[in-house]
């Protein structure tokens, strides 16, 4: 059992729920969450060469089809993400393509010991917690919410 809260420190929770249950917090909270998908596909955009190399590089062929559709694709599941508009596809999407993304370009267990290999293994385990964190949002939004749990 837990010692109970002081009443400042129950007052510092209760203001600080608040503002974390506001709407603008949550859609920056999103928009941050999906910053990743959305600045990808402005980038491939911008430079469709440099798009159509990398499709190259992951053996993503033919790679005229693969960039646009990653571009799509990436922009449509950030607006069901942000917009709320069947939030648990999106996130679930982006949980999937972030697994197979990384461990399509992130090989570190093939990499020789050194700076290369530790910082494929850093961005690895990034994009696991970026996955999870997308099921996460799938949960609350199929389930309206975290299930209280008691403090130990």
């Amino acid at each position: 059992m837990s010692a109970p809260l002081s009443s400042s420190t129950q007052g510092f929770r209760s203001c600080l729920a608040r503002l974390l249950a506001g709407r603008l917090v949550e859609t920056v909270a999103l928009a941050g969450l999906c910053s990743a998908y959305l600045q990808g596909p402005l980038v491939k955009i911008f430079d469709f060469a440099g798009a159509l190399a990398e499709m190259r590089h992951f053996g993503l062929e033919p790679a005229a089809f693969f960039a646009p559709a990653v571009i799509g694709f990436e922009l449509l599941m950030s607006a069901l993400v942000i917009s709320g508009v069947y939030r648990w596809i999106g996130a679930l999407a982006l949980a999937g393509f972030t697994l197979a993304a990384t461990f399509l370009a992130l090989r570190f267990w093939e990499l020789p010991v050194g700076p290369e290999r530790a910082g494929a293994m850093n961005g690895f385990f990034e994009h696991l917690g970026l996955a999870g964190a997308f099921v996460i949002v799938a949960a609350m939004d199929l389930t309206g919410g975290f299930r209280r749990r008691e403090a130990v």
